[in-house]
């Protein structure tokens, strides 16, 4: 039988829910701080967001059924001044948005004018937004007529990568404040050269190579040619690490698995850069825990808080990360993208923040943390996937191009500077 708890009771309990209540309501409500002048942003790529590149590699295999399509993606290429309004109302100060190389050289040796000035007006709204402006040159697409000459596996393309960088810098070069040259030299050559998941879907270890090597020369080029005609420049790479950890604290092999992936997937490609980068881009995304059998390196311990791609989500591992570029490099630091894939909307928020407590915990012990741009701004195209994963701040509805802001962006308006 069910005994009615008495009023003085009822009362009781009902006192404890609502302190218990109140402090849910309040945590959630924390004011995060975080130094004057840090940049709060999110992210973004030309291919992924403006629709219709037709003069890229990806499109041509697009057409060829070999990828998914992106078509007119988010209309970015069109829309892009209300996309910077959403950007300016949620509460950033900064963007991070990429050039599309195949827009500016459709072919080769000729330059669009008319696709200059459109960026030159892309970039001009971003500042009249109040948006600090970070444009990467490079983000995974090459013009066609570069692919059909074996991309940047091909050492004689560098020269035309680095042409094209300083066209930039000549003809929208004051209208940048921060550089990426390349993202994530590491990722495309594996799903380009090694997984043969992308364009031009090669499985050669000796390709991967080479392109991994040209593409770090083409970078220290690139620098030196923006230098020439901007010398105050601040100039880096978006480089994808990884927090990689034993599985089993005090194995041998798995600490030695540890060292290797740290080695060759987080700070290779830093090291042979490291003279010609003013600050360092970090995107983070992966966390693995290491250990070796006998069918060699595996991930294992995958429980754990996973997004809808089934990336497990670690923001611990952001401090780490942070910490070690620090001590090997004692450069400013900038997490250029952070993000996860949420259709639901019920991970985002928790996830920003505990990734920006992560952060500022990281500038406490000395760390030079600049700023944190969230990817993405908006859903869209993210290659090999399609439109399915949600990463956006923004919902998109890609029959009509309707925005509408996640609940999960009102993240932004809980961050404050610390005077």
């Amino acid at each position: 039988m069910y005994n009615r708890p008495s009023t003085k009771m009822r009362r009781f309990f009902d006192a404890k829910y609502s302190i218990i209540n109140a402090r849910m309501t309040e945590q959630k409500q924390t004011i995060i701080r975080l130094p004057k002048g840090f940049l709060i942003g999110a992210a973004s790529s030309s291919h992924q967001v403006e629709g219709n590149n037709i003069h890229n590699d990806w499109w041509h295999q697009e057409q060829l059924g070999r990828v998914p399509k992106s078509g007119l993606a988010t209309d970015h290429w069109n829309r892009f001044e209300e996309d910077f309004d959403i950007a300016k109302q949620i509460g950033l100060n900064a963007m991070r948005i990429s050039i599309e190389w195949s827009r500016i050289e459709p072919t080769e040796g000729k330059f669009d004018v008319a696709a200059i000035a459109h960026y030159k007006r892309v970039l001009e709204s971003l500042r009249k937004h109040g948006l600090t402006r970070m444009v990467t040159l490079f983000h995974f697409t090459l013009p066609q007529w570069v692919a059909e000459k074996d991309g940047f596996a091909n050492s004689s393309n560098i020269q035309y990568f680095v042409r094209y960088a300083k066209l930039i810098a000549e003809e929208l070069g004051e209208e940048i404040e921060l550089w990426n040259t390349i993202n994530e030299p590491e990722v495309f050559t594996y799903m380009s050269s090694l997984a043969g998941k992308w364009p031009p879907f090669a499985k050669n270890p000796l390709r991967g190579f080479k392109q991994f090597r040209n593409l770090a020369k083409a970078h220290k080029l690139a620098y030196h040619a923006i230098k020439k005609v901007l010398p105050n420049a601040q100039i880096s790479i978006a480089k994808n690490n990884v927090y990689n950890e034993a599985y089993r604290k005090n194995n041998a092999l798995d600490k030695m698995a540890v060292w290797f992936q740290d080695w060759s997937g987080n700070y290779w490609f830093l090291n042979m850069i490291k003279n010609e980068m003013d600050f360092i881009g970090l995107n983070y995304y992966f966390y693995h825990s290491l250990g070796v059998g006998l069918n060699g390196i595996k991930q294992k311990n995958l429980t754990g808080p996973k997004s809808d791609m089934g990336w497990r989500t670690y923001p611990k591992g952001i401090y780490h990360l942070i910490m070690e570029l620090h001590k090997r490099y004692g450069k400013p630091v900038y997490i250029t993208e952070n993000g996860i894939a949420n259709a639901r909307d019920d991970m985002r928020q928790d996830f920003i923040r505990q990734h920006l407590e992560w952060c500022n915990k990281a500038i406490t012990d000395g760390a030079d943390v600049k700023g944190y741009f969230y990817w993405s701004l908006t859903d869209n195209y993210e290659w090999s996937d399609g439109y399915d994963p949600k990463f956006g701040l923004v919902e998109i509805n890609y029959e009509t191009q309707k925005r509408t802001i996640r609940p999960s962006a009102e993240i932004f308006k809980q961050i404050k500077s610390s005077s």
